[in-house]
Protein backbone atom coordinates (compact mmCIF):
# COMPACT_ATOMS: atom_id res chain seq x y z
CA UNK A 1 0.00 0.00 0.00
CA UNK A 2 1.99 3.31 -0.94
CA UNK A 3 1.93 6.15 1.37
CA UNK A 4 -1.23 7.95 -0.50
CA UNK A 5 -3.52 5.26 0.01
CA UNK A 6 -3.03 5.27 3.58
CA UNK A 7 -2.98 8.70 4.23
CA UNK A 8 -6.80 8.34 1.96
CA UNK A 9 -7.42 5.41 4.25
CA UNK A 10 -6.88 7.14 7.89
CA UNK A 11 -8.49 10.53 6.49
CA UNK A 12 -11.67 8.34 5.40
CA UNK A 13 -11.55 6.00 8.67
CA UNK A 14 -11.66 9.96 10.64
CA UNK A 15 -14.35 11.34 9.18
CA UNK A 16 -16.30 7.96 9.39
CA UNK A 17 -15.92 8.75 12.90
CA UNK A 18 -16.78 12.13 13.48
CA UNK A 19 -19.65 10.90 11.42
CA UNK A 20 -20.70 8.67 13.89
CA UNK A 21 -20.20 11.01 16.82
CA UNK A 22 -22.28 13.27 14.77
CA UNK A 23 -26.57 13.90 15.64
CA UNK A 24 -28.34 11.97 13.50
CA UNK A 25 -31.03 13.94 11.80
CA UNK A 26 -30.23 18.18 11.18
CA UNK A 27 -28.73 20.13 13.68
CA UNK A 28 -30.61 21.87 16.52
CA UNK A 29 -31.38 24.57 16.17
CA UNK A 30 -31.30 27.15 19.31
CA UNK A 31 -34.83 29.24 19.02
CA UNK A 32 -34.58 32.15 22.06
CA UNK A 33 -38.09 33.00 22.96
CA UNK A 34 -37.68 36.58 21.20
CA UNK A 35 -37.81 34.35 17.99
CA UNK A 36 -40.83 32.05 18.74
CA UNK A 37 -43.04 32.06 15.93
CA UNK A 38 -46.14 29.07 15.74
CA UNK A 39 -44.27 28.12 12.99
CA UNK A 40 -41.28 27.17 14.83
CA UNK A 41 -42.94 25.87 17.95
CA UNK A 42 -44.85 23.44 15.85
CA UNK A 43 -41.80 22.19 13.82
CA UNK A 44 -39.76 22.02 17.23
CA UNK A 45 -42.33 20.26 19.02
CA UNK A 46 -43.75 18.16 16.15
CA UNK A 47 -39.76 17.59 15.01
CA UNK A 48 -39.24 15.77 18.41
CA UNK A 49 -42.64 13.72 18.37
CA UNK A 50 -41.94 12.63 14.33
CA UNK A 51 -38.26 11.32 15.92
CA UNK A 52 -39.67 9.03 18.03
CA UNK A 53 -42.50 7.80 15.88
CA UNK A 54 -44.93 9.96 16.83
CA UNK A 55 -47.80 11.63 14.79
CA UNK A 56 -47.64 15.59 14.62
CA UNK A 57 -49.98 17.52 17.09
CA UNK A 58 -52.15 21.04 15.46
CA UNK A 59 -51.33 24.07 17.07
CA UNK A 60 -54.27 25.59 19.50
CA UNK A 61 -54.88 28.79 20.34
CA UNK A 62 -57.31 27.99 23.13
CA UNK A 63 -54.39 25.71 24.43
CA UNK A 64 -51.81 28.27 23.86
CA UNK A 65 -53.55 30.56 25.60
CA UNK A 66 -54.18 28.45 28.66
CA UNK A 67 -50.18 27.96 28.58
CA UNK A 68 -49.71 31.26 27.82
CA UNK A 69 -51.73 32.21 31.40
CA UNK A 70 -49.76 29.67 33.55
CA UNK A 71 -46.20 30.61 31.93
CA UNK A 72 -47.17 34.41 33.12
CA UNK A 73 -48.42 32.78 36.37
CA UNK A 74 -45.04 31.13 36.92
CA UNK A 75 -42.62 34.55 35.96
CA UNK A 76 -44.87 36.62 38.09
CA UNK A 77 -44.76 34.67 40.91
CA UNK A 78 -41.12 33.47 40.33
CA UNK A 79 -42.37 29.56 40.58
CA UNK A 80 -42.12 26.72 38.82
CA UNK A 81 -45.51 25.01 39.64
CA UNK A 82 -48.58 23.20 37.57
CA UNK A 83 -50.95 25.20 40.10
CA UNK A 84 -50.34 28.36 41.36
CA UNK A 85 -54.00 28.83 42.37
CA UNK A 86 -55.46 28.30 39.23
CA UNK A 87 -55.76 24.65 38.08
CA UNK A 88 -55.16 23.22 34.09
CA UNK A 89 -58.35 22.28 34.17
CA UNK A 90 -59.68 26.43 35.20
CA UNK A 91 -57.29 27.67 32.76
CA UNK A 92 -58.27 25.80 29.40
CA UNK A 93 -61.68 26.20 30.63
CA UNK A 94 -61.57 29.77 30.87
CA UNK A 95 -59.99 29.78 27.42
CA UNK A 96 -63.01 27.55 25.94
CA UNK A 97 -61.19 24.61 25.58
CA UNK A 98 -63.03 21.60 26.28
CA UNK A 99 -61.56 18.07 26.20
CA UNK A 100 -58.30 15.98 27.78
CA UNK A 101 -55.48 18.09 28.72
CA UNK A 102 -51.41 17.35 30.05
CA UNK A 103 -49.02 20.47 30.78
CA UNK A 104 -45.53 20.18 31.17
CA UNK A 105 -43.67 23.39 32.55
CA UNK A 106 -40.51 24.03 32.82
CA UNK A 107 -38.02 27.10 34.40
CA UNK A 108 -34.48 28.46 33.67
CA UNK A 109 -34.26 27.07 29.44
CA UNK A 110 -32.99 29.85 27.64
CA UNK A 111 -34.44 27.94 24.42
CA UNK A 112 -37.18 25.74 23.31
CA UNK A 113 -34.93 23.32 22.71
CA UNK A 114 -33.59 23.11 26.24
CA UNK A 115 -37.29 23.33 27.53
CA UNK A 116 -38.16 20.35 25.20
CA UNK A 117 -35.25 18.16 25.88
CA UNK A 118 -35.85 18.91 29.53
CA UNK A 119 -39.14 17.39 29.34
CA UNK A 120 -37.70 14.30 27.46
CA UNK A 121 -35.54 14.08 30.17
CA UNK A 122 -37.96 13.55 32.43
CA UNK A 123 -40.43 10.32 32.45
CA UNK A 124 -43.61 11.89 32.99
CA UNK A 125 -43.21 14.82 31.04
CA UNK A 126 -41.81 12.88 28.01
CA UNK A 127 -44.86 10.76 28.55
CA UNK A 128 -47.30 13.76 28.25
CA UNK A 129 -45.26 15.37 25.05
CA UNK A 130 -45.14 12.16 23.24
CA UNK A 131 -48.17 10.88 24.05
CA UNK A 132 -50.70 9.03 21.33
CA UNK A 133 -53.60 10.36 23.29
CA UNK A 134 -53.39 13.69 22.73
CA UNK A 135 -54.05 15.49 18.91
CA UNK A 136 -53.03 19.07 19.53
CA UNK A 137 -51.70 21.59 21.79
CA UNK A 138 -50.33 25.26 23.22
CA UNK A 139 -47.08 26.65 24.28
CA UNK A 140 -46.26 30.02 25.96
CA UNK A 141 -42.71 31.35 27.37
CA UNK A 142 -42.42 34.68 30.19
CA UNK A 143 -39.66 35.86 31.90
CA UNK A 144 -39.32 37.24 35.37
CA UNK A 145 -40.10 41.17 34.62
CA UNK A 146 -36.14 43.38 34.06
CA UNK A 147 -34.40 44.04 37.31
CA UNK A 148 -36.19 41.11 39.70
CA UNK A 149 -34.09 39.04 41.39
CA UNK A 150 -35.18 35.48 40.39
CA UNK A 151 -34.47 31.60 40.43
CA UNK A 152 -35.07 30.90 37.02
CA UNK A 153 -35.45 33.98 35.10
CA UNK A 154 -37.63 32.72 32.49
CA UNK A 155 -40.81 29.69 32.40
CA UNK A 156 -42.28 27.57 30.01
CA UNK A 157 -45.58 26.23 29.67
CA UNK A 158 -46.79 23.26 27.24
CA UNK A 159 -50.53 22.49 27.14
CA UNK A 160 -51.74 19.61 24.94
CA UNK A 161 -55.35 18.17 24.88
CA UNK A 162 -57.44 16.01 22.68
CA UNK A 163 -60.84 13.77 23.18
CA UNK A 164 -61.96 12.47 26.56
CA UNK A 165 -62.89 9.56 24.47
CA UNK A 166 -58.99 8.64 23.73
CA UNK A 167 -58.75 8.31 27.84
CA UNK A 168 -61.72 5.77 28.12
Amino acid sequence: MTSLSRRRLLAGSALLLLAACSPAGPPLTRTSPAELSTASIMAAINGVRQANGREPLSYNGKLAAAARRQADLMASRDQLSHNLGVTLRQRVTDAGYVGAVGENVAGGQQTLEAAIQGWLDSPSHRSTLLSDKFTEFGLAVARVPAGRKSRYGIYWAFVAGGDFAAWL
